[in-house]
Protein backbone atom coordinates (compact mmCIF):
# COMPACT_ATOMS: atom_id res chain seq x y z
CA UNK A 1 0.00 0.00 0.00
CA UNK A 2 1.41 3.35 -1.02
CA UNK A 3 2.00 5.84 1.82
CA UNK A 4 -0.04 9.04 1.59
CA UNK A 5 2.55 11.39 0.08
CA UNK A 6 1.30 14.83 -0.93
CA UNK A 7 1.86 16.13 -4.43
CA UNK A 8 3.77 19.38 -4.98
CA UNK A 9 1.69 22.54 -5.12
CA UNK A 10 2.72 26.10 -5.91
CA UNK A 11 6.25 24.97 -6.64
CA UNK A 12 6.71 23.48 -3.16
CA UNK A 13 7.62 19.86 -2.46
CA UNK A 14 5.32 18.66 0.29
CA UNK A 15 6.43 15.02 0.38
CA UNK A 16 6.79 13.30 3.73
CA UNK A 17 10.44 12.54 2.92
CA UNK A 18 13.02 14.15 0.67
CA UNK A 19 13.31 12.47 -2.78
CA UNK A 20 17.00 11.62 -2.39
CA UNK A 21 16.71 9.74 0.91
CA UNK A 22 17.54 6.01 0.95
CA UNK A 23 17.49 3.41 3.71
CA UNK A 24 21.24 3.80 4.24
CA UNK A 25 21.12 7.60 4.26
CA UNK A 26 18.24 7.54 6.77
CA UNK A 27 20.16 5.21 9.09
CA UNK A 28 23.34 7.24 8.79
CA UNK A 29 21.66 10.62 9.33
CA UNK A 30 19.81 9.50 12.44
CA UNK A 31 22.50 7.34 14.06
CA UNK A 32 25.30 9.85 13.51
CA UNK A 33 23.70 12.33 15.92
CA UNK A 34 24.31 10.22 19.07
CA UNK A 35 27.33 8.29 17.73
CA UNK A 36 29.37 11.11 16.17
CA UNK A 37 27.90 13.96 18.23
CA UNK A 38 27.83 16.68 15.52
CA UNK A 39 27.61 20.36 16.46
CA UNK A 40 28.89 19.85 20.04
CA UNK A 41 28.95 23.60 20.77
CA UNK A 42 25.17 23.80 20.34
CA UNK A 43 24.65 20.75 22.54
CA UNK A 44 27.00 21.83 25.33
CA UNK A 45 25.61 25.37 25.41
CA UNK A 46 22.02 24.17 25.66
CA UNK A 47 22.83 21.44 28.17
CA UNK A 48 24.83 23.72 30.48
CA UNK A 49 22.04 26.31 30.52
CA UNK A 50 19.51 23.58 31.29
CA UNK A 51 21.77 22.09 33.97
CA UNK A 52 22.12 25.49 35.64
CA UNK A 53 18.32 25.67 35.85
CA UNK A 54 18.25 22.15 37.30
CA UNK A 55 20.58 23.34 40.06
CA UNK A 56 18.16 26.22 40.66
CA UNK A 57 15.33 23.67 40.91
CA UNK A 58 17.26 21.60 43.47
CA UNK A 59 17.97 24.73 45.50
CA UNK A 60 14.29 25.71 45.41
CA UNK A 61 13.18 22.25 46.51
CA UNK A 62 15.76 22.15 49.31
CA UNK A 63 14.57 25.55 50.59
CA UNK A 64 10.95 24.38 50.30
CA UNK A 65 11.69 21.30 52.41
CA UNK A 66 13.43 23.51 54.97
CA UNK A 67 10.87 26.32 55.26
CA UNK A 68 7.60 24.83 53.96
CA UNK A 69 5.23 25.97 51.23
CA UNK A 70 4.97 29.39 52.86
CA UNK A 71 7.89 30.42 50.67
CA UNK A 72 5.44 30.35 47.78
CA UNK A 73 2.75 32.96 47.23
CA UNK A 74 -0.13 30.67 48.27
CA UNK A 75 -2.40 31.92 51.00
CA UNK A 76 -6.03 31.88 52.06
CA UNK A 77 -8.12 31.77 49.89
CA UNK A 78 -5.62 31.04 47.07
CA UNK A 79 -4.35 27.71 48.38
CA UNK A 80 -3.59 26.60 44.82
CA UNK A 81 -0.98 28.59 42.99
CA UNK A 82 1.90 28.01 40.61
CA UNK A 83 2.30 24.39 41.69
CA UNK A 84 -1.08 23.29 40.33
CA UNK A 85 -0.82 25.63 37.34
CA UNK A 86 2.53 24.10 36.40
CA UNK A 87 1.26 20.57 37.01
CA UNK A 88 -1.64 20.95 34.59
CA UNK A 89 0.58 22.72 32.04
CA UNK A 90 3.25 20.00 32.02
CA UNK A 91 0.69 17.20 31.81
CA UNK A 92 -0.86 18.93 28.82
CA UNK A 93 2.51 19.21 27.06
CA UNK A 94 3.01 15.48 27.40
CA UNK A 95 -0.23 14.67 25.59
CA UNK A 96 1.03 15.31 22.06
CA UNK A 97 3.53 12.47 22.35
CA UNK A 98 0.91 9.87 23.17
CA UNK A 99 -1.48 11.29 20.58
CA UNK A 100 1.13 11.20 17.79
CA UNK A 101 2.51 7.80 18.77
CA UNK A 102 -0.58 5.82 19.72
CA UNK A 103 -3.69 7.30 18.12
CA UNK A 104 -2.05 8.21 14.80
CA UNK A 105 -0.46 4.75 14.68
CA UNK A 106 -3.85 3.10 15.11
CA UNK A 107 -5.26 5.40 12.41
CA UNK A 108 -2.39 4.45 10.03
CA UNK A 109 -1.19 8.04 9.67
CA UNK A 110 2.32 7.62 8.25
CA UNK A 111 3.31 11.25 8.80
CA UNK A 112 3.87 10.42 12.47
CA UNK A 113 6.96 8.38 11.53
CA UNK A 114 9.46 11.23 11.57
CA UNK A 115 8.41 12.73 14.88
CA UNK A 116 6.93 9.98 17.05
CA UNK A 117 10.17 8.99 18.83
CA UNK A 118 10.96 12.58 19.77
CA UNK A 119 7.43 13.25 21.02
CA UNK A 120 7.36 10.02 23.05
CA UNK A 121 10.51 11.13 24.85
CA UNK A 122 9.01 14.58 25.31
CA UNK A 123 6.00 12.95 26.99
CA UNK A 124 8.17 11.15 29.53
CA UNK A 125 10.14 14.28 30.38
CA UNK A 126 6.99 16.42 30.72
CA UNK A 127 5.34 13.83 33.00
CA UNK A 128 8.50 13.74 35.15
CA UNK A 129 8.27 17.52 35.56
CA UNK A 130 4.53 17.41 36.25
CA UNK A 131 4.82 14.67 38.88
CA UNK A 132 7.01 16.88 41.06
CA UNK A 133 4.37 19.50 41.78
CA UNK A 134 1.62 17.51 43.54
CA UNK A 135 4.30 16.02 45.80
CA UNK A 136 5.88 19.39 46.56
CA UNK A 137 2.44 20.90 47.19
CA UNK A 138 1.56 18.34 49.88
CA UNK A 139 3.17 20.36 52.64
CA UNK A 140 4.86 17.24 54.01
CA UNK A 141 6.26 15.74 50.80
CA UNK A 142 8.31 13.17 52.69
CA UNK A 143 5.03 11.33 53.32
CA UNK A 144 3.96 11.19 49.66
CA UNK A 145 3.65 7.40 49.93
CA UNK A 146 0.50 7.91 52.01
CA UNK A 147 -1.23 8.56 48.68
CA UNK A 148 -0.51 4.98 47.61
CA UNK A 149 -2.70 2.03 48.78
CA UNK A 150 0.14 0.23 50.54
CA UNK A 151 -0.63 -2.49 53.18
CA UNK A 152 0.11 -0.58 56.40
CA UNK A 153 -0.49 -2.05 59.85
CA UNK A 154 -2.91 0.72 60.91
CA UNK A 155 -5.47 -0.25 58.29
CA UNK A 156 -5.53 3.29 56.87
CA UNK A 157 -6.25 3.70 53.17
CA UNK A 158 -6.12 6.75 50.91
CA UNK A 159 -9.28 8.78 50.35
CA UNK A 160 -10.31 7.51 46.93
CA UNK A 161 -12.87 10.29 46.55
CA UNK A 162 -10.08 12.85 46.57
CA UNK A 163 -9.06 14.36 43.22
CA UNK A 164 -5.45 14.21 44.40
CA UNK A 165 -5.79 10.44 44.60
CA UNK A 166 -7.23 10.29 41.08
CA UNK A 167 -4.21 12.22 39.82
CA UNK A 168 -1.83 9.73 41.43
CA UNK A 169 -3.37 6.77 39.62
CA UNK A 170 -3.88 8.63 36.34
CA UNK A 171 -0.37 10.05 36.10
CA UNK A 172 1.39 6.87 37.27
CA UNK A 173 -0.55 4.77 34.74
CA UNK A 174 0.12 7.28 32.00
CA UNK A 175 3.84 7.39 32.78
CA UNK A 176 4.15 3.58 32.95
CA UNK A 177 2.39 2.87 29.65
CA UNK A 178 4.19 5.74 27.89
CA UNK A 179 7.57 4.45 29.11
CA UNK A 180 6.83 0.90 27.91
CA UNK A 181 5.57 2.14 24.56
CA UNK A 182 8.66 4.31 24.06
CA UNK A 183 11.12 1.60 25.07
CA UNK A 184 9.54 -1.17 23.00
CA UNK A 185 9.64 1.04 19.91
CA UNK A 186 13.29 1.78 20.64
CA UNK A 187 14.50 -1.86 20.70
CA UNK A 188 15.28 -2.33 16.96
CA UNK A 189 17.04 1.03 16.84
CA UNK A 190 19.17 0.16 19.85
CA UNK A 191 20.30 -2.95 17.98
CA UNK A 192 21.22 -0.78 14.99
CA UNK A 193 23.20 1.52 17.28
CA UNK A 194 24.94 -1.55 18.71
CA UNK A 195 26.01 -2.69 15.25
CA UNK A 196 27.21 0.78 14.19
CA UNK A 197 28.99 1.72 17.44
CA UNK A 198 32.69 2.52 17.00
CA UNK A 199 33.83 1.40 20.48
CA UNK A 200 33.33 -1.86 22.33
CA UNK A 201 31.88 -0.07 25.38
CA UNK A 202 29.15 1.60 23.32
CA UNK A 203 28.44 -1.64 21.47
CA UNK A 204 28.04 -3.53 24.75
CA UNK A 205 25.90 -0.80 26.29
CA UNK A 206 23.54 -0.54 23.32
CA UNK A 207 23.49 -4.34 23.04
CA UNK A 208 22.49 -4.68 26.69
CA UNK A 209 19.68 -2.14 26.27
CA UNK A 210 18.44 -3.83 23.06
CA UNK A 211 17.66 -7.00 25.06
CA UNK A 212 19.36 -9.30 22.56
CA UNK A 213 17.45 -8.08 19.51
CA UNK A 214 18.66 -9.86 16.38
CA UNK A 215 15.91 -8.93 13.94
CA UNK A 216 14.73 -12.45 13.14
CA UNK A 217 11.14 -13.18 12.16
CA UNK A 218 10.11 -14.27 15.64
CA UNK A 219 11.36 -11.00 17.13
CA UNK A 220 9.49 -8.93 14.55
CA UNK A 221 6.22 -10.83 15.05
CA UNK A 222 6.29 -10.32 18.83
CA UNK A 223 7.43 -6.73 18.42
CA UNK A 224 4.59 -5.75 16.09
CA UNK A 225 1.94 -7.42 18.27
CA UNK A 226 3.24 -5.78 21.44
CA UNK A 227 3.67 -2.37 19.81
CA UNK A 228 0.06 -2.28 18.58
CA UNK A 229 -1.20 -3.63 21.93
CA UNK A 230 0.60 -0.87 23.83
CA UNK A 231 -0.75 1.69 21.36
CA UNK A 232 -4.24 0.42 22.13
CA UNK A 233 -3.59 0.80 25.86
CA UNK A 234 -2.04 4.25 25.48
CA UNK A 235 -4.74 5.73 23.23
CA UNK A 236 -7.49 5.90 25.93
CA UNK A 237 -5.00 7.55 28.27
CA UNK A 238 -4.96 10.61 26.03
CA UNK A 239 -8.61 11.08 26.96
CA UNK A 240 -8.61 9.76 30.53
CA UNK A 241 -5.60 11.51 32.08
CA UNK A 242 -6.52 15.11 31.31
CA UNK A 243 -10.20 14.31 31.84
CA UNK A 244 -9.30 13.44 35.42
CA UNK A 245 -7.26 16.63 35.70
CA UNK A 246 -10.30 18.55 34.44
CA UNK A 247 -12.48 16.79 37.02
CA UNK A 248 -10.16 18.07 39.75
CA UNK A 249 -11.75 21.45 39.08
CA UNK A 250 -15.20 20.45 37.81
CA UNK A 251 -16.27 18.59 40.96
CA UNK A 252 -15.84 21.75 43.06
CA UNK A 253 -18.82 24.04 43.59
CA UNK A 254 -16.63 27.10 43.14
CA UNK A 255 -17.78 29.51 40.39
CA UNK A 256 -15.42 29.27 37.44
CA UNK A 257 -14.64 25.61 38.13
CA UNK A 258 -18.01 23.87 38.44
CA UNK A 259 -18.57 23.18 34.74
CA UNK A 260 -19.14 20.01 32.72
CA UNK A 261 -17.17 21.45 29.80
CA UNK A 262 -13.89 21.08 31.69
CA UNK A 263 -12.99 17.43 30.85
CA UNK A 264 -13.25 17.69 27.01
CA UNK A 265 -11.99 21.28 27.14
CA UNK A 266 -8.89 20.18 29.07
CA UNK A 267 -8.23 17.27 26.70
CA UNK A 268 -8.36 19.53 23.63
CA UNK A 269 -6.21 22.10 25.41
CA UNK A 270 -3.66 19.43 26.27
CA UNK A 271 -3.28 18.35 22.64
CA UNK A 272 -3.22 22.02 21.61
CA UNK A 273 -0.37 22.85 23.99
CA UNK A 274 1.39 19.55 23.28
CA UNK A 275 1.59 20.15 19.54
CA UNK A 276 2.73 23.73 20.12
CA UNK A 277 5.59 22.43 22.26
CA UNK A 278 6.49 19.84 19.61
CA UNK A 279 6.75 22.60 17.00
CA UNK A 280 8.69 24.84 19.40
CA UNK A 281 11.33 22.13 19.86
CA UNK A 282 11.33 20.42 16.46
CA UNK A 283 11.85 23.56 14.36
CA UNK A 284 15.23 24.60 15.87
CA UNK A 285 16.48 21.00 16.22
CA UNK A 286 15.51 20.29 12.62
CA UNK A 287 17.57 23.29 11.52
CA UNK A 288 20.61 22.60 13.72
CA UNK A 289 20.93 18.89 12.88
CA UNK A 290 19.90 19.39 9.24
CA UNK A 291 16.95 17.00 9.37
CA UNK A 292 14.92 18.79 6.69
CA UNK A 293 15.04 15.65 4.54
CA UNK A 294 13.30 13.60 7.25
CA UNK A 295 11.15 16.23 8.96
CA UNK A 296 9.83 18.07 5.94
CA UNK A 297 7.62 21.12 5.47
CA UNK A 298 4.72 18.69 5.12
CA UNK A 299 5.18 17.50 8.71
CA UNK A 300 5.23 21.06 10.03
CA UNK A 301 2.15 21.89 7.97
CA UNK A 302 0.20 18.91 9.33
CA UNK A 303 1.17 19.67 12.93
CA UNK A 304 0.11 23.28 12.44
CA UNK A 305 -3.28 22.11 11.14
CA UNK A 306 -3.80 19.83 14.15
CA UNK A 307 -2.86 22.73 16.40
CA UNK A 308 -5.40 24.93 14.63
CA UNK A 309 -8.16 22.31 14.95
CA UNK A 310 -7.62 21.73 18.65
CA UNK A 311 -7.24 25.47 19.12
CA UNK A 312 -10.76 26.00 17.81
CA UNK A 313 -12.05 23.39 20.26
CA UNK A 314 -10.38 25.38 23.02
CA UNK A 315 -12.00 28.59 21.70
CA UNK A 316 -15.36 26.80 21.74
CA UNK A 317 -14.70 25.95 25.38
CA UNK A 318 -14.11 29.63 26.15
CA UNK A 319 -17.34 30.61 24.42
CA UNK A 320 -19.27 27.83 26.16
CA UNK A 321 -18.07 29.07 29.55
CA UNK A 322 -19.24 32.61 28.81
CA UNK A 323 -22.55 31.47 27.34
CA UNK A 324 -23.43 29.10 30.19
CA UNK A 325 -22.54 31.70 32.80
CA UNK A 326 -24.92 34.25 31.29
CA UNK A 327 -27.63 31.75 30.38
CA UNK A 328 -27.72 30.23 33.86
CA UNK A 329 -28.61 33.51 35.54
CA UNK A 330 -26.17 32.66 38.36
CA UNK A 331 -24.74 35.97 39.56
CA UNK A 332 -21.60 34.27 40.89
CA UNK A 333 -20.75 32.62 37.58
CA UNK A 334 -21.40 35.90 35.77
CA UNK A 335 -19.18 37.74 38.20
CA UNK A 336 -16.28 35.35 37.52
CA UNK A 337 -16.36 36.14 33.79
CA UNK A 338 -16.60 39.90 34.35
CA UNK A 339 -13.86 39.80 36.99
CA UNK A 340 -11.52 37.88 34.69
CA UNK A 341 -11.89 40.46 31.94
CA UNK A 342 -11.94 43.63 34.05
CA UNK A 343 -10.60 42.71 37.49
CA UNK A 344 -7.08 42.85 38.93
CA UNK A 345 -5.95 39.91 36.78
CA UNK A 346 -7.39 41.31 33.54
CA UNK A 347 -3.92 41.53 32.00
CA UNK A 348 -3.56 37.75 32.22
CA UNK A 349 -6.98 37.26 30.64
CA UNK A 350 -6.24 39.47 27.64
CA UNK A 351 -2.80 37.92 27.23
CA UNK A 352 -4.60 34.58 27.10
CA UNK A 353 -6.91 35.86 24.37
CA UNK A 354 -3.96 37.18 22.37
CA UNK A 355 -1.92 33.97 22.58
CA UNK A 356 -4.63 31.31 22.30
CA UNK A 357 -7.33 32.96 20.21
CA UNK A 358 -5.68 35.54 17.94
CA UNK A 359 -2.17 34.15 17.30
CA UNK A 360 -3.26 30.73 15.89
CA UNK A 361 -5.47 32.43 13.31
CA UNK A 362 -2.36 33.44 11.36
CA UNK A 363 -1.98 29.76 10.46
CA UNK A 364 -5.01 29.90 8.17
CA UNK A 365 -2.65 31.31 5.54
CA UNK A 366 -0.65 28.57 3.87
CA UNK A 367 2.24 30.96 3.24
CA UNK A 368 2.55 31.65 6.98
CA UNK A 369 2.26 27.95 7.89
CA UNK A 370 5.25 27.27 5.62
CA UNK A 371 7.27 30.09 7.16
CA UNK A 372 9.18 28.32 9.95
CA UNK A 373 9.93 31.58 11.79
CA UNK A 374 6.25 32.54 11.95
CA UNK A 375 5.25 28.99 12.87
CA UNK A 376 7.86 28.89 15.64
CA UNK A 377 6.69 32.16 17.22
CA UNK A 378 3.01 31.19 16.98
CA UNK A 379 3.80 27.87 18.72
CA UNK A 380 5.80 29.72 21.36
CA UNK A 381 2.90 32.12 21.98
CA UNK A 382 0.51 29.19 22.35
CA UNK A 383 2.82 27.64 24.96
CA UNK A 384 2.77 30.87 26.93
CA UNK A 385 -0.97 31.25 26.43
CA UNK A 386 -1.76 27.77 27.70
CA UNK A 387 0.24 28.42 30.87
CA UNK A 388 -1.59 31.73 31.34
CA UNK A 389 -4.91 29.92 30.76
CA UNK A 390 -4.20 27.55 33.64
CA UNK A 391 -3.21 30.53 35.81
CA UNK A 392 -6.47 32.29 34.98
CA UNK A 393 -8.54 29.18 35.75
CA UNK A 394 -6.83 28.52 39.08
CA UNK A 395 -6.20 31.95 40.55
CA UNK A 396 -9.11 34.09 39.32
CA UNK A 397 -11.61 31.46 40.49
CA UNK A 398 -10.09 31.31 43.97
CA UNK A 399 -9.23 34.90 44.79
CA UNK A 400 -12.86 36.07 44.80
CA UNK A 401 -15.47 33.51 45.74
CA UNK A 402 -18.93 33.75 47.35
CA UNK A 403 -18.01 35.97 50.31
CA UNK A 404 -16.33 39.37 49.80
CA UNK A 405 -14.91 39.04 53.32
CA UNK A 406 -12.76 36.11 52.15
CA UNK A 407 -11.40 37.76 49.01
CA UNK A 408 -7.66 37.97 48.58
CA UNK A 409 -4.85 38.43 46.09
CA UNK A 410 -2.14 36.09 44.90
CA UNK A 411 1.40 37.29 44.25
CA UNK A 412 3.98 34.78 43.10
CA UNK A 413 7.34 34.88 44.87
CA UNK A 414 10.86 34.32 43.61
CA UNK A 415 10.58 30.67 44.65
CA UNK A 416 7.46 30.18 42.53
CA UNK A 417 9.29 31.43 39.46
CA UNK A 418 12.50 29.56 40.29
CA UNK A 419 10.64 26.26 40.61
CA UNK A 420 8.92 26.82 37.26
CA UNK A 421 12.21 27.78 35.60
CA UNK A 422 13.88 24.79 37.22
CA UNK A 423 11.40 22.33 35.74
CA UNK A 424 11.91 23.94 32.33
CA UNK A 425 15.62 23.28 32.86
CA UNK A 426 14.95 19.70 33.92
CA UNK A 427 12.88 19.15 30.80
CA UNK A 428 15.63 20.67 28.64
CA UNK A 429 18.43 18.70 30.31
CA UNK A 430 16.61 15.39 29.80
CA UNK A 431 15.92 16.37 26.20
CA UNK A 432 19.59 17.14 25.50
CA UNK A 433 20.68 13.87 27.10
CA UNK A 434 18.17 12.03 24.95
CA UNK A 435 19.55 13.67 21.80
CA UNK A 436 23.11 12.84 22.86
CA UNK A 437 22.69 9.11 23.51
CA UNK A 438 19.60 7.83 21.68
CA UNK A 439 18.20 8.15 18.13
CA UNK A 440 15.69 10.99 18.05
CA UNK A 441 13.87 9.56 15.02
CA UNK A 442 12.81 5.94 14.56
CA UNK A 443 15.25 4.41 12.08
CA UNK A 444 13.17 1.25 11.82
CA UNK A 445 9.96 3.02 10.83
CA UNK A 446 11.73 5.48 8.53
CA UNK A 447 13.49 2.65 6.66
CA UNK A 448 10.18 0.85 6.25
CA UNK A 449 8.58 4.06 5.00
CA UNK A 450 11.38 4.72 2.49
CA UNK A 451 11.30 1.13 1.29
CA UNK A 452 7.53 1.20 0.76
CA UNK A 453 7.73 4.50 -1.12
CA UNK A 454 10.60 3.37 -3.37
CA UNK A 455 8.92 0.03 -4.09
CA UNK A 456 5.64 1.73 -5.13
CA UNK A 457 6.62 5.08 -6.69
Amino acid sequence: MKPPVATPRDGRDEALIAPGETMESVTRTISDIPLLHPYPRFWWTGFLIAFALVLLLLTSIAWLFTRGIGIWGVNVPIAWGFAIVNFVWWIGIGHAGTFISAILLLLHQTWRTSINRFTEAMTLFAVACAALFPILHLGRPQFFYWLLPYPDSMGLWPQFRSPLEWDVFAVSTYATVSLLFWYVGLLPDLATMRDRAATRFKARLYGLCSLGWRGDVRHWVHYQKLYVLLAGLAAPLVISVHTIVGLDFAIAILPGWHSTIFPPYFVAGAIFSGFSMVLTLVIPLRAVYRLQGLITARHLDLMAKVMMATGWIVIYGYLDEFFNAWRSGDIFDRFVDVNRATGPYAGYFWALMLCNVIAPQFLWARRLRHNVVVLFFVALLVNVGMWVERFVIVVTSLHRDFLPSSWGMYHATFWDYSTLAGTVGLFGALLFLFLRFLPAISMTEMRHFVGAERADP
